[in-house]
């Protein structure tokens, strides 16, 4: 018989677990039922803002203090709740057990004292967060400004692509001092759950464990989504989600609410014709290029697709990428088994494209492809398949060109990140890629495998938007005053 799990809501240090609705997780590899969330809508509802205040009895430093703590207790190895949630992704995630395993062992290092300080000193500053920061002004020195960020009442609409994605959300809405409703996914809804539970287990009365709430809910339940999505109890959402998803959240979009939307994005690859230097140059981009292909499965938006590669599009130029086709996708099937491994559930219609491309005579060299093992497909003129918006589960493309040029005018606003060989090539591009779109410039093989602390994401700043910045303006009495009167001067000298 099939087993059947349990998904808790967790209302600020509550845990509700009847169970009452039941729910498929993606891919058909798990059932799992959940409270009825349209039940519990008015306590999941901070109903006042004011209630936030016991957040601001807390030092930043007292955050960081029992981020620590947080940290200790979330170890895979000992935690029951996150080997719950780590035992269902396996069965709805589209990550390997072995990539889903190292994800979750690396979930206690977003809440290390020290990386939340730091976290909250480069998405917002530390001086903001602990109180009223004057701004000095040459054009009207008369004029006292201080501002403060303060959290907000909050859903997030979580992605669950990774479990890292609960993990940030939790730190986010700790360091800003705001109140959290998490929506989770069907492919992962037991993990920001288990941080929940873990949280309530270790201070079940501390201010930031009780503004924390987790639900499941079926995405665009209007019975849902009509009451919460209301400025009366949300001021901000912060959706990670594709297009008919976000559409459907700007259906209650008015003013008093602030949609952050982080939906998904395209990357890709530029390298220049450096790395044909020598045979050790190419095999040493082969390998940095599959790092950006395969961790992770290729299931993050970071991961490279479309790769466009100055080899020349003349027969000896695609003698060059053919050559780096070949050794990408040997390395591809060398990368260590944490990072990347044969797709456990390949794309049908990507596996039908692949299979077609056989039969398409000398437009395309392929390597790989055969079952779940990926593949680099090689173009043989300066353009991308036709489905490339479908490349995943470590499938790349390969296109020649013979200029800069055709692969800069080639991102747009849907281009997240960019892989480039050589370094230099980021002194030469950034700016323009910059114009043309491009959020994130890694270096070759940096894309999967190596995040910045804390740094925009996809080309905003979500953390400063989570919060509300209130200004505090003072001038004298006697300034003020002189405004007053100053009409009437203006008659009497007339």
């Amino acid at each position: 018989m099939k087993k059947i799990w349990r998904v808790p809501l967790i209302i600020r240090g509550e845990v509700i677990d009847e169970g009452a609705v039941e729910f498929g997780g993606r891919r058909g590899g798990a059932v799992f039922t959940a409270p009825d969330v349209r039940k519990h809508l008015e306590q999941l509802a901070l109903d006042r803002p004011s209630r936030m205040a016991d957040l601001y009895l807390l030092s930043f430093d007292d955050i960081a203090e029992y981020l620590g703590r947080l940290s200790e207790r979330l170890n895979l190895a000992t935690n029951p709740h996150m080997q719950e949630a780590y035992e269902l992704s396996r069965l709805t995630s589209g990550l390997s057990d072995s990539i889903l395993r190292n994800h979750y062992e690396n979930i206690p290092y977003f809440f290390l004292s020290e990386v939340a300080r730091e976290s909250a000193e480069n998405f917002i500053g530390l001086d903001y967060l602990e109180g009223w920061v004057p701004q000095a002004s040459r054009v009207n020195p008369a004029l006292t400004v201080k501002v403060r960020a303060f959290g907000a009442r909050a859903v997030h609409v979580i992605a669950g692509n990774s479990p890292g994605v609960a993990a940030q959300t939790v730190l986010r809405n700790a360091i800003t001092r705001s109140d959290a409703i998490i929506k989770t996914p069907s492919n992962d809804p037991l993990t920001a759950a288990a941080m929940a539970r873990t949280m309530i287990e270790m201070a079940p009365d501390h201010p930031l464990t009780r503004h924390l709430s987790v639900a499941y809910w079926k995405g665009g339940d209007t019975n849902v989504e009509e009451i919460l999505y209301h400025p009366k109890r949300v001021e901000k959402i912060i959706a990670w989600g594709g297009f008919a998803s976000i559409s459907h959240i700007t259906r209650y979009l008015q003013p008093g609410i602030d949609l952050i939307t982080l939906d998904p994005k395209h990357s890709a690859t530029i390298i220049d014709s450096d790395a044909f230097a020598d045979e050790a140059t190419l095999r040493h981009v082969a390998r940095r290029l599959a790092l950006d292909v395969g961790a992770m499965n290729q299931e993050g938006c970071v991961c490279a697709r479309v790769v466009y590669v100055v080899s020349g599009t003349d027969a000896k130029g695609l003698e060059r990428l053919n050559n780096l086709g070949k050794l990408t996708f040997e390395a591809l099937q060398a990368l260590p088994s944490h990072l990347s491994t044969p797709h456990k559930a390949f794309d049908p219609e990507l596996k039908s494209e692949l299979d077609g491309l056989r039969f398409a005579g000398d437009e395309y060299k392929m390597f790989g492809g055969r079952n779940n093992e990926g593949a680099v497909i090689v173009s043989q003129s300066d353009a991308p398949v036709d489905f490339s918006r479908l490349l995943s589960g470590r499938v790349c493309n390969l296109v020649p060109i013979d200029a800069l040029d055709e692969a800069v005018l080639s991102v747009n606003s849907y281009t997240q990140t960019i892989g480039l060989f050589p370094e230099s090539l980021k002194d030469r591009l950034r700016d323009r890629l910059a114009y043309q779109g491009a959020q994130r410039l890694v270096s070759l093989g940096g894309a999967a495998t190596l995040f910045a602390t804390a740094a925009p994401q996809d080309g905003i700043e979500p953390v400063r938007r989570m919060c509300k910045w209130i200004v505090d303006e003072s001038a004298s009495a006697e300034l003020l005053e002189g405004l007053a009167l100053a009409p009437d001067a203006a008659v009497a000298a007339n």
